[in-house]
């Protein structure tokens, strides 16, 4: 078991509220959180990176606590090892994707030079095959290769678990085949554990190894 967490969170947003109450443990090498749109399934992964505190139980990766609500233990998220992909890549407009890619290692306030070369950031583009991309802005280039940008930015760290939000909700059919294939030899070649949330059923066929379904916030059993 890689994952485990039990995590309670209440959401409250003007007169709507979410109970969030997920228990997962994660046994096999490829997860995948499957359910409608509102199940909870990016808060799991927003908890699990850090980038939403949840109000009680625990996470812990590999064996490690990265959130204990009673031992007062929450990591940030560069404390985390863990590569997150959002379902729009959020990528910076302002920077190549070589600085994207590196902005990942790079500790400080100022960007990435753009002209400087990292040995694990050269890896990832030539991997992933983008390399002759380095020089462009996220504009200038494809969905596609976008997501590939995105996915080098979260590889690059070595992670212990790669989180993938919807990564192919916005590519047209074609383009999904193919980059789930790409993403599987990925993941075949450099071990790390994948847990992927989506609604598609493709994705599911794909990667679902272990399948844990979610509606309205918790886990359907």
């Amino acid at each position: 078991m890689w994952l485990e967490l039990d995590i309670l969170r209440q959401l409250h947003a003007a007169d709507q509220h979410f109970h969030l109450q997920i228990a997962l443990r994660c046994t096999q090498q490829h997860v995948v959180l499957f359910g409608p749109s509102g199940a909870g399934k990016s808060l799991t992964l927003r908890a699990i990176a850090g980038l939403l505190q949840p109000d009680a139980g625990h996470i812990r990766l590999h064996g490690r606590t990265l959130y204990d609500g009673k031992a007062g233990i929450n990591l940030p998220p560069q404390q985390r090892r863990v590569g997150y992909v959002f379902q729009d890549y959020a990528l910076f407009p302002h920077l190549t994707v070589r600085q994207n890619v590196a902005f990942a290692l790079h500790r400080g306030w100022l960007n990435p030079l753009r002209g400087k070369r990292h040995g694990q950031v050269e890896h990832w583009l030539q991997a992933l095959r983008i390399d002759h991309l380095g020089d462009m802005y996220p504009q200038q280039i494809s969905g596609g290769q976008r997501q590939r940008t995105a996915l080098a930015r979260a590889l690059v760290t070595q992670p212990q678990v790669l989180l993938l939000d919807e990564p192919f909700a916005a590519l047209d059919h074609d383009l999904r085949k193919h980059l789930r294939q790409e993403l599987e030899a990925v993941l075949d070649a450099s071990g790390i554990p994948l847990l992927l949330i989506t609604h598609d059923p493709e994705d599911v066929t794909m990667f679902g190894q272990q399948v844990v379904h979610l509606a309205q916030g918790t886990v359907c059993v």
